[in-house]
């Protein structure tokens, strides 16, 4: 199953199989496609969520935003209207600092993973975004609060708790590749493949599961589901990539990774864009990026909207 990988020991074999490292993603790829002066609009969220209001992407709404440590006692008065919500950094990275709290009183919170948490300790996870703990680079941060997702019922036999979530590699404006990220009992119902979480490469044309693996190993069953990843198939799959290429639209970066999930009533959302993409999403698809990116650069047609971007990618006929 997982031969195209297997025995593959030196960087030239690595090459050999299409592997895009982290060295040629790094200086080939978005040190050429990526303007420095352009990450401030993917590395802040709330700049990122106001560009995708701007153009109608569909995005988890902003409840409020903390700036300083003065501020972090009224969060209550924030949330007040809301049963549940989601507390994140606007600069954090692989969902660090993200506290969803899916029902609480004013003494009381309880998270997606069922740990009940008190008002101190939630008001000294604000400080800590404040502070910078979960923030790239370490420097200080501000609290977003937005709305929680709700589960769509369609992964309820795939993912353990957690929402998962869909990655999508976007170059030069076209979807290259895919992957969805479901979580586990192990990544403690979060949908982050380093802290356990499984991946599922999914083909861009159809949104259908092609691999699956858990911590870079080859898997066909979620661990804790038993579900067959192979069913798996991404339901409004146009739209997920919609939402992916008019992140190239909106930032002008012509590398990146758009994160998508999809809520039981509102549909497929963006939840962030991240200038510096990883490269697992190769493990999950069996493939390598780095000939697919090649391919786009350099037979892909240029000029076209994004809704001519995804019919190209799709096969089908532009009018």
């Amino acid at each position: 199953m997982f031969k195209w990988l297997s025995n593959i020991a030196s960087p030239q074999q690595l090459r050999n199989a299409g592997i895009l490292g982290m060295n040629a993603r790094n200086y080939d790829i978005i040190a050429h496609s990526n303007k420095r002066c352009l990450f401030p609009l993917v590395d802040d969220k709330v700049q990122t969520k106001e560009l995708a209001n701007k153009i109608g992407i569909n995005t988890p709404r902003l409840i409020g935003v903390i700036e300083v440590q003065s501020k972090v006692d009224t969060f209550l008065g924030l949330v007040k209207d809301f049963e549940e919500f989601v507390i994140k950094p606007a600069h954090g990275s692989g969902g660090k600092g993200v506290l969803v709290i899916k029902k609480y009183t004013p003494t009381e919170f309880i998270t997606a993973s069922e740990k009940t948490l008190t008002y101190n300790e939630v008001y000294q996870h604000i400080s800590n975004i404040l502070s910078g703990l979960y923030s790239l680079g370490g420097r200080y941060d501000v609290a977003v609060i937005e709305e929680m997702v709700h589960f769509s019922n369609q992964f309820q036999d795939y993912s353990f708790q957690g929402i998962p979530d869909v990655r999508v590699i976007v170059y030069q404006g076209f979807p290259a590749m895919a992957m969805m990220r479901l979580a586990t009992k192990e990544s403690g119902g979060r949908a982050n493949l380093h802290q356990g979480a499984v991946g599922v490469g999914i083909d861009i044309k159809t949104g259908k599961a092609i691999a699956a693996v858990q911590h870079n190993r080859p898997i066909r069953f979620h661990p804790d589901t038993n579900a067959d990843l192979m069913t798996l198939q991404v339901p409004f799959w146009r739209e997920h990539l919609e939402i992916a290429v008019k992140g190239f639209d909106i930032t002008g970066l012509g590398y990146l990774g758009a994160d998508i999930v999809l809520d039981k009533f509102r549909g497929p959302m963006m939840l962030e864009l991240n200038a510096r993409p990883g490269l697992a999403i190769q493990i999950a698809n069996r493939h390598g990026l780095r000939d697919i990116l090649r391919n786009i650069r350099d037979n892909y047609p240029r000029g076209l909207n994004f809704e001519q971007r995804i019919n190209y990618v799709l096969g089908v006929a532009n009018s």
